[in-house]
């Protein structure tokens, strides 16, 4: 039997992980056994669609199951108290990036998961899209040459904000959360960590709904191996907008330029019951259906959620968690992150470029 595993918030991510987990279980690499949350309507559908015992909170599902691993998919401040608590249980623990949305937070979570020897791992899914995987190797060997400069944007339909999480999105941003997978998707690639930032941001749309947080951010980030790199993040693009992000990613070195699209992959369609045209990243996440009849899912989307377990199982198994390291975002990661998405928001605010100071 394998490692047995709870989620805390099974919202629209959270779902994901007990998909990711549910397939692992049918398998036999794991038994998904518990999930937390406070909206009984969701609970209540948890419970029904994947057999799970359900809390509301989440510390007595801590106190009754003896987890092996919890995975952390609570609105962005609510992260570190709820993965303190994990780990103080003894349990290895997945956090939906970020890992926390301020430094000391990251800092008392990575400490806390040393004194217990556990594995901490952040949910940063771009490292594992394969267009993605692709673009590390050919950086790591050389092929760009030098990394000089890059752009990477990621925008949102207004919808996300607005309609997905309008209770949370004031104390979000486009930089916490759409900036912080290119944050670390660039600085895994270049293998160097982010020296400055310069940023500034808009707020028109959402402030007039209500919503008094940023519509846009733009940040300029100088890495260490002095390449500078450009992110445009948004969550205001129009609800006709083909598909739900718009995101991409180009990096220019002295041995030549790479590309990546992560938009337009290749599927589009315009159905009269959609109402236009709409494009599909089945990369991310693709529902089949397998002889059985049974739902099953495969994506980067997936695959970084069950890759959590795996390194959950490698350690049952008798392996050690040095043996993984640098195979998986780790809490350093979500740290140096974090640092990022500090420096662009208090650039914002000061009007300065800001210094990272570690």
């Amino acid at each position: 039997m394998g490692p047995r595993l709870g989620v805390v918030g099974i919202g629209t991510f959270g779902v994901n992980h007990l998909r990711a987990f549910r397939q692992l279980e049918r398998k036999g690499r794991v038994v998904l056994a518990a999930a937390a949350e406070l909206d009984d309507e969701r609970l209540a559908r948890a419970q029904g669609e994947f057999g799970v015992a359900g809390y509301r909170d989440y510390r007595e599902m801590l106190d009754r199951e003896r987890l092996d691993g919890v995975s952390v998919v609570t609105p962005d401040f609510a992260h570190r108290q709820i993965a303190l608590d994990a780990l103080s249980a003894g349990c290895h623990v997945l956090v939906e990036k970020p890992l926390d949305v301020t430094v000391d937070g990251c800092q008392s979570i990575i400490a806390e998961a040393e004194r217990g020897g556990l594995l901490l791992q952040v949910d940063f899914h771009k490292r594992y899209d394969p267009y993605h995987l692709e673009l590390h190797r050919l950086v790591r060997a050389g092929r760009l040459g030098e990394p000089l400069y890059g752009y990477a944007h990621m925008e949102d339909r207004m919808e996300v904000p607005r309609d997905w999480f309008p209770k949370w999105a004031p104390q979000s941003s486009p930089a916490w959360f759409l900036g912080v997978h290119f944050y670390d998707l660039v600085r895994w690639v270049l293998d160097s960590d982010a020296r400055s930032a310069y940023a500034r941001g808009q707020k028109r749309r959402l402030v007039e709904m209500g919503i008094d947080t940023y519509d846009s951010i733009q940040a300029q980030v100088e890495f260490q191996n002095g390449a500078v790199v450009t992110f445009d993040t948004s969550w205001i693009l129009p609800d006709r907008f083909e598909a739900i992000v718009n995101q991409g990613l180009r990096l220019v070195g002295t041995e030549g330029l790479i590309e990546i699209d992560s938009q337009d992959r290749g599927a589009r369609s315009c159905l009269t019951a959609d109402g236009g045209m709409r494009t599909y990243n089945l990369g991310f996440m693709q529902d089949l259906t397998s002889r059985e009849g049974e739902t099953t899912y495969r994506g980067y989307g997936i695959e970084s959620i069950a890759d959590f377990a795996e390194n959950i199982a490698h350690i049952l198994e008798g392996g050690s968690l040095g043996d993984l390291v640098g195979s998986y975002p780790d809490g350093r990661d979500g740290l140096e992150v974090t640092r990022i998405a500090c420096a662009v928001e208090e650039s914002i605010a000061s009007g300065r470029a800001v210094e990272i100071a570690r």
